[in-house]
């Protein structure tokens, strides 16, 4: 088997008259050698690993050592005034509670990196908890999930040191989209439509670190990347459309993700990691180490 693009993907399942989820399970079981049963069992223990990560990023005072990370997801769950509803309020707050475990050491899934791995526990755990979706659900859509990973890894990229956070939190975005669309109901075209309007909108998004730590400004772009994920779905599921193919839009992401400059690719030489505060914050975090700064270019 060779999943290598959305088409491919989309005619496997239509030639054997079965969902995409099928596909990428039969993909799974013929790549890891793995019994049908074996790989639910599998995702069953990956979620309770994703739900946990939230609720324990919820429940828990998270603060890591740098200081730069202090209960974001609790925040916002805490909060009385809601720009927007409050259940959508709680999305974010699942999504940036995850990230906030990973970025104190907790457990997490790296799904598709631990970079972005708050983006599918926010996702998944608000489809359970706000939309009632039964949990073989859930599973179903995470294999889905995984279907869009595995093609973006191989016509783009999954890593921010190759692609930029695109690569990172937009994948997970995209991932979590197509998921919302599939367990809300929703059809092939409008999974597909869902992927392509997320990496649409979440095209050229670099990967800057401040002081080279996972933790600003990642945790908050989960928290953004699950509002992207939400809203491409709403606009998939509404009959929306990108109007580019969803192959050519991940054909995009591998192009501009070649193209980014060094300094945005998870070095922290450029974008919010080359700030004076950043910079500030570094030379605090590690006061023997030159500033990583380049210098400006001479006018």
């Amino acid at each position: 088997m060779k999943l290598d693009s959305f088409t491919t993907w989309r005619l496997m399942a239509e030639s054997q008259s079965v969902p995409l989820w099928r596909v990428v399970l039969a993909y799974e079981m013929h790549q890891k050698g793995r019994s049908e049963g074996e790989i639910w069992a599998r995702l069953a223990q990956v979620y309770a690993v994703m739900r946990d990560a939230v609720e324990s990023g919820l429940r828990e005072p998270r603060q890591t050592p740098s200081g730069l990370v202090r209960d974001t997801g609790k925040k916002i769950k805490d909060a009385s005034l809601h720009v927007i509803s409050p259940e959508f309020s709680l999305l974010l707050a699942y999504a940036t509670a995850a990230k906030e475990t990973n970025a104190c050491m907790g457990r997490v899934v790296a799904a598709p990196t631990a970079g972005a791995s708050g983006i599918l526990p926010g996702i998944y755990t608000f489809l359970e908890k706000h939309h009632a979706v039964p949990l073989q659900t859930i599973y179903e859509a995470m294999l889905i999930g995984a279907g869009v990973a595995l093609i973006i890894e191989q016509k783009a990229s999954i890593a921010g040191a190759v692609g930029g956070c695109q690569a990172e939190t937009g994948t997970a975005a995209a991932m979590g989209a197509a998921g919302i669309v599939y367990a809300l109901g929703g059809d092939v075209n409008q999974t597909f439509e869902a992927v392509a309007l997320t990496i649409m909108n979440m095209l050229g998004l670099i990967c800057d670190p401040v002081a080279g730590l996972v933790e600003l400004p990642c945790v908050k772009r989960n928290g953004s990347a699950v509002v992207i994920a939400a809203a491409a779905a709403q606009m998939a599921l509404a009959g929306d459309t990108a109007v580019i193919p969803v192959d050519e839009m991940v054909e995009a992401m591998g192009q501009v993700g070649a193209a980014m400059d060094p300094r945005f690719k998870e070095t922290a030489l450029g974008g919010t990691a080359a700030t004076p505060t950043a910079q500030a914050i570094a030379q605090r975090i590690y006061p023997d180490v030159r500033s990583i700064r380049r210098e400006d270019p001479p006018h």
